[in-house]
């Protein structure tokens, strides 16, 4: 039967950059138009996909090549069905951007029907009614992204939400304990307004960063919030295990104990090691008593799902192609799906304008190697097979409240004392500052005053560092008698947190003769479960406790990767109060002659 082919053209006034986040995301465009949810039914070579859909009793199946886009300029797939009335479908998509500002879309569709029926639906069906619903939504897009051109924030529409029976009331109980657990007034407006008009998707699967980016908020406010409604019932959490290729979401669990350390990748047909670092991700939903969300698929490969990828384009054999894209500044990666291997690219003013790639198996240039913005590129399938190009940016998302980050939270360890991984599981998460202090002077101070005033005191000190702590994004791991273990992201947390400490203990007549000694370092640590808590091992927490000894009491000692960090090197240069000293010496237990240390001394 003869080929159906239909073209739209829109002109909109936002920008392409601005259009393509919501254009390109046809998840939520397919939902948007009136597409049913999509059920998946295995893959093939090259990310190919099997999928169906029901609608009206009639079984729609196909199997799905993987899209193919260069952004922000166009994106296609094309569909070959199983069942259905439709034989085969291609889809493009083209935003061009306009002399006097704003965009030209242009889609258009090729559908070549099976049978009778699909020559008789696919004038209705695509040739009417997508036709109005494309318009509609497109235009919709165009209201959104302009405002994100003028500075605002990119957001869905609101749509009022579907609470369960006696949702609304649960809701307003549950914010009144939160306010009543000191959560600030303003932001749980923002959030109590995100649950009751976010979207079935925006609601699925809330990024506290993303939500605090969006709000103009500090982000560890609004995670710490996500935290405590989490942990009165307002919403639930899922870690999501992320592949390092892709980063899709491969495995959800609600708990660290489901957090498993291998996991299969079915669209990049890989096996990786998960890590807290950048492979575990927290995010939130709303709990189903209050709203329950069913989000559902209605696209699994499109741009949006992974937008860190630039231009993925489909080679057959032997094939050639030249692409325009518009690449950011910054470190980029092209690699070929199943090849090993990649082409490191630095993106930078100035950098070369035109490249040829032949792509043969294990033939990646070792040089990294310099584009300009808008180079382009020349694409040469030199193998004896099918190629899937990939050229993506290597920077992750720093929306993404990572597992490293949120377990070296207090907030969380306070909240979730009982989260931890499953006995024997051992996970990297990536580097972390680790410190151990002590108390020089507290034998002394049982034999003077006794024992019981004796532990009041060190109690006290405890309550000390916990808040200091706290307010710089550290976590308390542990005591150990009169000791303390605790974790930071960044180096120049830890630093200003036991300065801190050291002044305010100081300061306190019923601790006086007590002095902090502490010790810290900074490099990639191991996450365990130990008597039934998340801790840490490793030589980075074995060498920060060997630090700790060396500490005289009032001071703090440095590994040189803790002072050399530029926070902190910037940190000690502004603060006159401080004396560094080098220190040299040995450190039992590891191989290294000698170590070069640092003594931070207030004066």
């Amino acid at each position: 039967m003869r080929e159906f082919h239909y073209r739209w053209q829109w002109d909109l006034r936002s920008s392409p950059e601005a259009l393509w986040p919501l254009v390109a995301d046809t998840n939520r465009f397919n939902r948007d138009t009136g597409l049913p949810p999509i059920e998946q039914c295995g893959t093939g070579a090259n990310a190919r996909r099997r999928l169906r859909f029901r609608k009206l009793g009639l079984v729609v199946a196909w199997e799905e090549e993987p899209f193919e886009w260069v952004r922000p300029h166009r994106f296609g797939v094309v569909r070959r069905y199983t069942q259905g009335p439709v034989a085969q479908m291609r889809a493009l998509a083209e935003l061009e951007a306009l002399p006097t500002g704003g965009t030209r879309l242009v889609y258009q569709a090729w559908l070549t029907p099976r049978n009778l029926l699909g020559w008789l639906a696919i004038p209705i069906q695509v040739g009417q009614l997508s036709a109005r619903s494309f318009e509609r939504v497109f235009r919709q897009y165009d209201e959104q992204a302009a405002r994100a051109d003028l500075g605002g924030q990119l957001a869905p529409t609101p749509q009022p939400a579907r609470f369960a029976g006696g949702g609304r009331q649960r809701l307003e109980s549950l914010r009144q304990t939160l306010l009543a657990e000191g959560a600030a007034p303003a932001l749980l407006d923002r959030l109590t307004e995100h649950l009751e008009r976010a979207d079935e998707l925006s609601a699925s699967r809330m990024r506290p960063y993303e939500l605090a980016d969006a709000w103009g908020v500090p982000r560890r406010q609004v995670l710490e919030l996500c935290l405590l409604s989490t942990r009165v019932g307002l919403l639930e959490f899922e870690w999501d295990l992320l592949c390092p290729l892709c980063r899709g979401a491969k495995v959800r669990s609600p708990s660290l104990g489901g957090i498993v350390p291998q996991v299969h990748c079915d669209t990049c047909n890989i096996e990786f090691a998960v890590n807290f670092e950048r492979a575990v991700e927290l995010t939130f939903h709303p709990n189903p008593a209050i709203r329950p969300v069913q989000a559902g698929e209605y696209c699994v490969a499109g741009p949006q799902t992974t937008p860190h990828v630039v231009v993925q384009q489909l080679l057959a054999s032997g094939t050639e192609r030249v692409i325009y894209p518009r690449l950011e500044p910054g470190r980029h990666r092209l690699r070929a799906l199943g090849l090993p291997g990649a082409q490191f690219i630095r993106v930078v003013e100035g950098g070369q304008a035109e490249v040829v790639w032949r792509v043969e198996a294990q033939n990646w240039a070792e040089e990294e190697l310099v584009l300009a913005p808008e180079a382009s590129l020349h694409f040469a399938n030199a193998t004896g097979g099918e190629l899937l190009l990939i050229l993506e940016r290597t920077a992750w998302s720093d929306q993404a409240a990572t597992a490293a980050e949120v377990t070296a939270l207090q907030r969380f360890r306070d909240l979730f004392a009982g989260e931890a991984l499953r006995p024997g599981e051992k996970i990297a998460v990536g580097s972390l500052t680790v410190l151990f202090t002590d108390l020089c002077g507290s034998t002394r101070l049982y034999n003077q005053i006794g024992d019981a005033p004796a532990f009041g005191l060190v109690m006290s000190h405890f309550d000390v560092l916990l808040q200091a702590v706290a307010e710089e994004e550290g976590a308390l791991v542990k005591t150990i008698g009169d000791a303390v273990m605790a974790v930071f992201r960044r180096p120049v947390a830890a630093l200003r947190a036991m300065l801190r400490a050291q002044r305010e203990l100081a300061a306190l007549p019923e601790t006086a003769g007590l002095q902090l000694k502490v010790g810290m370092h900074y490099g990639p640590c191991i996450a365990v479960t130990l008597n039934d808590r998340l801790d840490y091992f490793g030589s980075t927490v074995n060498l920060a406790s060997r630090l700790e000894h060396l500490s005289t009491g009032g001071d703090l000692v440095l590994s040189s990767v803790v002072r050399d960090d530029p926070e902190v090197a910037q940190f000690l240069a502004e603060n006159d109060g401080l004396r560094v000293e080098p220190l040299e010496t040995e450190l039992k237990g590891f191989d290294q002659a000698r170590f070069a240390l640092w003594r931070v001394i207030p004066e």
